[in-house]
């Protein structure tokens, strides 16, 4: 093992883990930077977004040898394979999407061709589609999670997400790279912390631990200063560093990045990530741990240092959730740019103009009308509904974007033929038709339902020889007091109050799972959470996000760093590959939500670091 581990405080033995990829599409510079640093023993790399399976799926369609993420094996290891084997780093990776060994032959020839000898080894089980005959007939019926439907016709793809369990036998028994189908993100993480630490299944904090520094790296920059609130004090983007955990065997970690590197991390950093995309924070279900961050402390601990501790976990649930992905019909959208005087009455005339010509078209032809229409004026602030700001309307370029669904793909070609009509028929200054004629392709969705453990096996190859994955058995979980309730203070603003946006007071970042949005919301200092608490109640939340949530919204409390975090129900347009938003992931809600005005008194305000 690499020497640098001694020397911590009483020789205790850290093990250092880089994450190199936040999902696939990201930058091809976090692997070779991650390893020039000398400061990690582990590789770990995160491809799957839900978005990228049905990808992967519809790759496998064409090519049945495809079906991973190609860029794993073609630019990251490309540029690091040698590098990683000269310093003994071991690789984990879920690059292996709907087709695993196809990932590691790929990997084993690139070796092959760089005279490198490699032990691999191959997770795979997470593909339950053989099952579905079966679960089609099963009683109770198999429901989806967020909107209670029942399983689809024609399922493109089925993956469970599996846990560490797999990774971590795979490394005990040798392996330098690890690459598995879908698991969880954060389980590539926790599976070499299993392994390093010799963590049992009923270690629930230290699961719940090693989850929360997988979930920290497991969006790469997103820790280390990416996405920030305070994105004007995040320096040197183009050189930002990727995310490294320094994790101890107590389930406590560091969060830093490799010296040298552009980003910052701090505890606003760190806390922002921690919220992102997680639901009920005293209740992350994930397969090995239920984990509970609601008492999690964030301290800086050095420059670019910031130390987390205090996860807590308990037994997980007896069921894996499947992510399957169908074919429901075709989408397609559109954009044009419209310059000049009352650029965004015209664009939504244009729009209005397209459709009504098209829906009559479709009528004439006999063709049934659109499945879903989206018209939205991009530079209009659309996506904030009734808070955009008046001065919006009156901007002088403006981007028409109009995105449609339908049961048949020629309505869409109909469609696509009937935007560009627009340059020369209604407005003046339409421009900007973008890269030609808009293509049509299928509307694939996500279906997402719980699977009994029982079902799934997991399975370890290494050159083709099984490795044993031993079962897990439930431990009882150690009984611990509640955590005190609703004794949490509010506080109101005094007469002298002023209105302020919520940016002045707070940091947030949102996310997506499936049609559900996520807001966490991190108080600038302690001492406003109470007066956070009283104005930011989920009927305020709710009434302010209306125009683009139809379903609940929930406040969740996050004591321990100061924070809550909203979860907005049917809040996406179906979320994901089906929704028709410019904004399918949600990703500009925690903005929106940022200029909700509160209430402050000026001295409060004033208190403030600046």
């Amino acid at each position: 093992m690499n020497s640098s581990r001694s020397n911590h405080h009483h020789n205790e033995r850290i093990v250092r883990i880089g994450g190199a990829s936040g999902f696939w599409g990201d930058s091809s510079v976090g692997a070779p930077q991650l390893v020039a640093s000398g400061q990690i023993d582990y590789l770990v790399f995160d491809y799957l977004a839900e978005l990228t399976m049905s990808i992967l799926a519809g790759a496998r369609l064409k090519k049945p040898e495809l079906g991973y993420a190609t860029d794993f094996v073609s630019v990251a290891m490309k540029a690091v394979l040698k590098d990683v084997v000269t310093q003994g780093i071991r690789v984990v990776s879920n690059a292996g999407g709907v087709n695993p060994q196809g990932c590691a032959d790929a990997l084993a020839a690139l070796a092959a061709e760089q005279g490198v000898a490699l032990k691999i080894a191959v997770v795979s089980g997470d593909d339950v589609s053989p099952l579905l005959p079966e679960l089609r007939q099963s009683q109770p019926p198999v429901r989806e999670l967020q909107s209670g439907a029942p399983l689809p016709e024609r399922v493109l793809s089925a993956n469970a997400y599996l846990g560490a369990r797999p990774i971590q036998a795979a490394l005990d028994a040798g392996a330098q790279v690890v690459i598995t189908g879908r698991c969880v993100d954060s389980a590539v993480t926790l599976g070499v912390l299993m392994h390093e630490f010799q963590w049992q299944p009923g270690d629930y904090d230290r699961l719940a631990a090693g989850s929360l520094a997988g979930h920290i790296i497991e969006c790469g920059c997103q820790a280390t200063g990416g996405l920030h609130t305070d994105w004007d004090t995040v320096p040197d983007w183009p050189n930002i560093g990727y995310p490294i955990v320094e994790c101890s065997a107590d389930g406590s970690f560091v969060v830093t990045k490799p010296a040298g590197t552009g980003g910052k991390v701090t505890p606003a950093v760190v806390g922002e990530q921690m919220l992102y995309e997680i639901g009920d924070p005293a209740a992350y279900l994930l397969p090995d741990v239920v984990a509970d961050f609601t008492q999690v402390r964030i301290e800086q601990a050095g420059e670019h240092r910031v130390r987390v501790h205090g996860a807590q976990g308990r037994a997980p649930t007896d069921s894996y959730k499947v992510c399957a992905t169908y074919v429901d019909g075709f989408k397609t959208a559109a954009q044009l740019t419209i310059v000049g005087f009352d650029a965004v009455a015209k664009a939504r005339r244009t729009g209005e103009a397209i459709l009504a010509r098209t829906g009559a078209l479709f009528a004439q032809q006999g063709i049934g009308p659109y499945s879903g229409t989206q018209l939205e004026v991009l530079g209009a602030e659309s996506c904030y509904g009734p808070h955009a700001q008046t001065q919006a309307q009156q901007i002088r370029e403006a981007v028409l974007r109009l995105a449609v669904t339908h049961p048949r793909k020629e309505a869409l070609e109909l469609f696509a033929r009937e935007v560009a009509p627009a340059g020369t028929s209604w407005a003046p200054g339409t421009t900007g038709a973008g890269g030609g004629r808009a293509s049509v392709s299928p509307s694939i969705r996500q279906y997402a339902f719980l699977l009994d453990k029982v079902r799934v096996s997991p399975q370890v190859r290494i050159d083709g020889q099984p490795v044993d994955v031993p079962a897990t058995v439930a431990v009882p979980d150690a009984q611990r007091p509640a955590h005190a309730a609703d004794a949490f203070p509010l506080a109101t603003p005094g007469d002298d109050a002023i209105e302020v946006p919520l940016i002045r007071l707070a940091w947030a970042r949102s996310g997506d799972k499936g049609d559900t949005s996520n807001i966490g919301v991190i108080a600038r200092h302690p001492d406003l959470l109470p007066l956070l608490r009283a104005q930011l109640t989920e009927a305020r939340v709710a009434a302010w996000l209306a125009h683009l949530v139809q379903g609940r919204v929930t406040r969740h409390e996050v004591p321990g760093i100061h924070a809550f975090n909203f979860v907005c129900e049917q809040a996406l347009g179906g979320g994901g590959m089906a929704s028709l938003r410019n904004d399918p992931l949600g990703k500009g809600m925690g903005q929106i939500l940022l200029a909700l005005p509160v209430r402050v008194s000026p001295a409060l305000l004033a208190a403030l670091p600046a």
